[in-house]
């Protein structure tokens, strides 16, 4: 198929390849791809807004279970990419990084055109509009989210991670947290509360650490919270770390480099009721579900707490 020239929000952007496969499994192509993140612009959007972008990028497609296909992490925007895309730089320890940030439409479909499948985002925001200070640190950032990510060991499943989102639910409740989970369409559940962003990343990661470890002590035979891969066996990790400022979580909303278009799709908790029946939502389910409206919509409205 030739490249499509197109106008997006105003912008000028060259689309290529539509017709390549980039799940093979189901034969689903980079145009489907496009088509579905133009079709979830605005929920997504609305979750990653202000948020630097961490891309995983699949240019010849996920391949097969045989065969996977390679994957690009990519931080730093190349200088190729269009220069209205908004950024900002974030000073780590080996150096400085400009990262995009995903406010719009046009730099959505430009992260689809380069086959950015994923698309990672961390729990604090950088100020909206602010002028580009070159020096902020990952560090000194004010998370307004806290998120924990559910994660079966083997010899646990998916419903296993459920039960599990059904703990943090009544832990984070019992603080006056509203919560929200989200099935991530890899193997495990997310689970979100809002927080009103006084606290720094490295406190509250520190309080999720300790809400693992309390969830963990009280439920030793299915919980572990440490980071050592070898304890994981016949248990769900609570993956606490991803409060830290240097971390990110895959976005709700995005795909994933999986062998199938599956997503990181919001849910209810009526729906989480009977873990045995929670399957990993494929992306045409999730434009089915859209007609409802965004689940994690509340996430962004709440006046989160501090913790």
């Amino acid at each position: 198929m030739p490249e499509q020239k197109v106008t997006v929000d105003g912008h000028r952007l060259t689309l290529s390849n539509l017709d390549k496969i980039l799940y093979p499994e189901t034969g689903t192509t980079k145009g489907e791809v496009l088509d579905y993140f133009a079709s979830v612009a605005e929920p997504f959007i609305r979750h990653a807004r202000d948020r630097i972008a961490t891309r995983k990028r699949w240019v010849d497609g996920v391949g097969t279970a045989e065969e996977p296909g390679q994957v690009f992490f990519e931080k730093d925007l190349p200088d190729s990419a269009p220069s209205w895309i908004p950024s900002r730089s974030i000073r780590h320890s080996t150096g400085r990084k400009r990262y995009p940030l995903i406010n719009d439409l046009a730099t959505l479909t430009y992260a689809a055109q380069m086959a950015s499948l994923e698309i990672h985002v961390p729990q604090w925001s950088v100020a909206s509009g602010a002028e580009d200070p070159g020096t902020i640190t990952s560090n000194s950032r004010h998370p307004d989210r806290m998120v924990f990510d559910l994660d079966p060991g083997p010899g646990r499943g998916l419903a296993d991670c459920v039960e599990v989102a059904q703990l943090v639910r009544q832990l984070l409740e019992g603080m006056d947290l509203e919560v929200f989970p989200v099935t991530s369409g890899s193997k495990g559940v997310h689970v979100y509360a809002p927080l009103d962003g006084s606290a720094t990343s490295q406190e509250i990661s520190d309080v999720a650490h300790e809400l693992a470890r309390s969830l963990e002590s009280d439920h030793r035979d299915l919980i572990v919270s440490a980071m050592k891969k070898t304890l994981r066996e016949n248990r769900v990790f609570i993956d606490w770390s991803q409060n830290s400022a240097a971390k990110t979580t895959i976005a709700p909303y995005s795909l994933r480099g999986r062998l199938t278009p599956t997503v990181a799709a919001p849910r209810t908790w009526d729906e989480l009721d009977d873990p045995a029946a929670v399957v990993q939502l494929r992306f045409e389910e999730v434009l089915d579900r859209l007609d409802d409206g965004d689940l994690l919509e509340p996430l962004t409205e709440a006046t989160g707490g501090s913790v």
